[in-house]
């Protein structure tokens, strides 16, 4: 008996990067402290309120089975704050409320992947995307970005894949990089799915955290609104991680068969979560903005370490909860460099291969701890890069 190809070939056959990740969350259960500045695991957790109407509704009653596409109050909260958000007129019809993002990224993607088409996603990526795309049949294909460019696609990279494809997968604000696709670039990718008929499918659990820059969805643009699919969740805005719940935006017509796998798959999201979603996002943006307020501190902390060497060098890092380092005058690989500040340092930190090829060189740094811990992983970090460029100078 064999199990199937999907199935087995998810991760490609490979490690999935995270190595070092793992190495130490084992310390950590050996005894070993460990300073993480791994995952993205807000470091305040969900806020009272919301865990108190979550209870609420619990204890009130809502554990049964909920509607498969979301409740109706909670679809139409989300809707108004999209069209609050981006200008775009946006109904309850437009919304599926889902188990959390990735949820939503696997579903986005069945509506409008079968089996061999190519889809495609930029590299550096979110470290699900590829298994995601494998899952649902499509043959994922990564268009490459370069430092240099800070790592936002170009015209040539996307259009030079383009031909054949059904789908293109973006995230903006960026994890890894923390960087915001720019007007320019945003044009680049609608003219290439105007010109080549592609879906675009727009990861933007990030629209919360904003530094420098604006974020401007793809739904928005001209000739979008019919051939963009957005996912969204409370996952980062709201502290709500392990609530598991999220949404996608599509036309109608696209919820309608997305609601039709979902009744196959999910079969709904908890109402009690529901409810505390609703009560969340009726609480306006002050929440979001208390949630986002100790990345944008940890930012202003990292650039002000930083500025005074030139070893360890900043991705400009507009927005998300994460920093992109060029580590590269120190001679060592991300991996090399995040095991050997593990072992010497037990600060754990992700490497850029982690996210695909185009990071090479680089680490990721989730400020993810309290700001004093923060700040000391931080100049130890640097110390230790400046130690190991200065023995291969």
């Amino acid at each position: 008996m064999k199990l199937s190809h999907r199935i087995t070939q998810i991760t490609g056959g490979g490690s999935d990067g995270w190595d070092v990740f793992y190495k130490a969350k084992q310390m950590i259960a050996d005894g070993v402290p460990v300073l993480e500045l791994t995952q993205g695991e807000h470091d305040i957790g969900t806020a009272r309120p919301i865990l108190d109407a979550m209870h609420d509704a619990a204890t009130g009653g809502n554990t049964g089975y909920s509607p498969v596409q979301g409740a109706l109050d909670l679809r139409r909260a989300v809707a108004a704050r999209i069209q609050s958000r981006t200008g775009v007129a946006t109904t309850a019809d437009n919304i599926l409320i889902t188990p959390g993002g990735q949820a939503g990224l696997f579903a986005a993607h069945h509506a409008v992947i079968d089996d061999g088409d190519t889809a495609l996603f930029i590299d550096p990526y979110y470290a699900t995307y590829p298994g995601t795309l494998r899952a649902v049949g499509a043959v994922p294909k990564p268009v490459v970005t370069r430092a240099e460019d800070n790592f936002q696609p170009q015209a040539a990279a996307l259009n030079a894949l383009a031909p054949g494809a059904k789908s293109l997968l973006i995230n903006t604000p960026n994890n890894p990089t923390g960087v915001i696709y720019d007007a320019q670039t945003l044009g680049n990718i609608v003219q290439t799915c105007t010109d080549h008929d592609l879906w675009l499918i727009s990861d933007e659990v990030y629209d919360t955290q904003v530094w420098d820059g604006t974020h401007i969805t793809p739904r928005s643009l001209p000739g979008m609104l019919e051939r963009t699919i957005v996912v969204n969740s409370m996952s980062k805005s709201h502290a709500m991680t392990g609530s598991r719940i999220g949404w996608i935006c599509a036309p109608a017509e696209v919820i309608r068969h997305i609601f039709n796998l979902a009744n196959t798959t999910t079969y709904g999201v908890s109402g009690y979560i529901q409810d505390a979603a609703l009560f969340a996002l009726g609480q306006g943006a002050g929440p979001e903005e208390r949630v986002a307020a100790p990345f944008r501190r940890r930012r202003a902390i990292s650039l002000d370490l930083l500025k005074d060497q030139n070893v360890v060098k900043p991705v400009p890092a507009q927005g998300a909860m994460y920093m992109m380092l060029d580590i590269r005058a120190t001679g060592m690989q991300g991996e090399e460099f995040a095991f050997a500040l593990l072992a010497a340092h037990h600060v754990a930190v992700m490497p850029g291969e982690s996210f695909g090829t185009a990071a090479a060189g680089h680490i990721r740094i989730a400020m993810t701890v309290a700001d004093d811990e923060y700040a000391a992983a931080l100049r130890t970090l640097i110390a230790f890069a400046n130690d190991r460029a200065a023995a291969n100078a």
